[in-house]
């Protein structure tokens, strides 16, 4: 898990993806506002997070709207805290 994890964060346009996803849930169009790459390669970025179950995507009618997996978050914190105490 945490291999993929830092997988997806090694890429900074995965890391804006992310940011922008902590304001709130985002369709692929809203986040294309804020990249400068094509809709093939927003698709594989959004695909890597998944795998890496950072987002969550749900379908909303005709779209799909991303959001953040918290809970991933917390089990890397977890698993950062205990590799530094002793």
């Amino acid at each position: 898990m945490l291999t993929e994890v830092f997988k997806a964060l090694a890429d900074p346009h995965r890391r804006t993806i992310l940011t922008l996803l902590r304001k709130g849930d985002l369709n692929v169009s809203q986040i294309a506002e804020h990249l400068p790459v094509t809709g093939a390669t927003l698709s594989h970025h959004l695909d890597t997070l998944k795998r890496a179950d950072l987002v969550l995507a749900e379908r909303r009618g005709q779209f799909v709207y991303y959001s953040l997996n918290t809970s991933v978050f917390e089990e890397v914190l977890k698993a950062f805290r205990s590799y530094f105490s002793r």
